[in-house]
């Protein structure tokens, strides 16, 4: 079964497209699927402008929501279509949309909003679509994130110890998986998200991001505004737990300099945040007692926050997802074809030790395509593993693998 995932994460700048070919011969045990192409489609510059200001804390109205949705749709619909052209058709398209609104009260998750409307991309392409993933783990007491731990679980399923599984976009999450018990997930904080609010707020590069760490190199870590950062209280919640950039935007920087009493220079600033997600990703990692780190996100590219990460978890193996077959930029995307694949089967697409939920739940609402909506018969039994192959080009090889669009492997 060819299942093609897409998600726009929360550092809102462009689409994740992953193709995975499963094996249709799955009888129970390890499933296999072949990663066939993957790209990362960047936002035309107004678009995602316009989503940016539509952010929180930032006043919306509906008619903004109303016309967002249905652009973020045509662009996922475009990228799904020029998956097809590329690579070939697919039997579903999974699309998580773009997160806007993720609604969590203390320690529990309310709801959860990703626009994108699911018919333009059914509409483009023909293909059913599976949309809206997160809401039903919610109804469950979950809080609907982070649902890659799924795929963390099944790849790492073979790992005799603990593994610490960490995707770096605009938010940092961690799946801990732990042998024979169960797994844990949840969301660390900001990733990249308040790195990326400074500089684009600042205009330090039009990226929008900090390219190769180059900015926080420069600069030096402000010891007195860390301190006010890193006591914030979601860092003392217990997991699982989830947020967003409705907590971590430029607004929450401006306050926690104001009660730190500083006002770094720019370059210090970056430094001091690119510092904060290495500091609580570390200390993360040490208090789990995992003996192997694999990264995938943007934050893989940063040179500054990788070398802190292998300074901070001293005698900790760190790897990329790329040798566990999904390639880092991509894994979030390939992680949506699973959920996909394991929903058409009639399994459920959750780990709930990993979101909090009362009980595993099978996840999304389906749009049919151009003809009759069919979907393979039921299966019984949940894979206990995952073996994904593919070509996944060597680090470095390519200019910028954030706006990277490469097949890895397929027809």
């Amino acid at each position: 079964m060819r299942v093609l995932g897409m998600i726009s994460g929360t550092s809102h700048d462009g689409i994740d497209v992953g193709l995975v070919d499963f094996d249709p011969d799955y009888a129970g045990g390890t499933l296999a699927g072949v990663v066939e192409y993957t790209a990362v489609l960047p936002y035309p510059s107004e678009l995602r402008a316009r989503l940016v200001r539509a952010l929180p804390p930032a006043a919306v109205t509906l008619a903004e929501v109303c016309e967002l949705d249905t652009l973020i749709g045509q662009s996922f619909a475009e990228a799904a279509g020029t998956a097809i052209e590329r690579a070939g058709p697919v039997d579903l398209i999974v699309s998580h949309g773009q997160t806007v609104f993720h609604w969590v009260e203390g320690p529990r998750a309310r709801g959860t909003l990703q626009i994108g409307a699911p018919a333009w991309i059914a509409e483009r392409t023909g293909t059913p679509v599976l949309s809206d993933v997160r809401v039903r783990d919610i109804t469950a007491g979950g809080h609907g994130a982070p649902l890659v731990c799924l795929l963390d679980v099944l790849l790492l399923a073979g790992y005799p110890g603990t593994a610490a599984v960490l995707n770096v976009g605009g938010i940092a999450n961690m799946t801990l998986v732990r042998g024979p018990d169960d797994p844990l997930a949840y969301d660390i904080g900001p990733g990249n998200a308040l790195i990326d609010a400074v500089i684009a707020g600042r205009g330090l590069n039009a990226c929008g991001f900090d390219r190769d760490g180059r900015i926080a190199a420069s600069g030096t870590v402000d010891e007195r505004l860390l301190a006010v950062l890193l006591d914030d209280p979601f860092y003392r919640l217990p997991a699982p737990k989830s947020t967003g950039k409705e907590l971590f935007h430029a607004a929450y920087v401006e306050e926690a300099m104001a009660k730190a009493g500083t006002r770094p220079a720019d370059a210090d600033l970056v430094a001091t945040l690119t510092e904060l997600t290495v500091r609580t990703v570390a200390r993360a990692v040490r208090a789990a007692g995992a003996g192997l780190l694999v990264v995938s996100g943007g934050g893989c590219h940063n040179p500054v926050l990788m070398d802190g990460l292998r300074r901070a978890c001293a005698g900790v193996t760190v790897a990329f997802s790329d040798d566990y077959g999904a390639p880092a930029d991509a894994k979030e995307a390939i992680a949506f074809a699973l959920i996909g694949w394991h929903t058409a089967h009639g399994l459920p697409g959750t780990v709930p030790s990993g979101t909090g939920a009362r009980g595993p739940r099978v996840l999304g609402s389906l749009t049919p395509g151009s003809g009759p909506l069919v979907l393979p018969a039921p299966l019984r039994e949940p894979p206990r593993a995952l073996t994904l192959t593919g070509e996944v080009p060597a680090r470095g090889e390519e200019d910028d693998r954030r706006r990277a669009d490469r097949f890895t492997g397929g027809r």
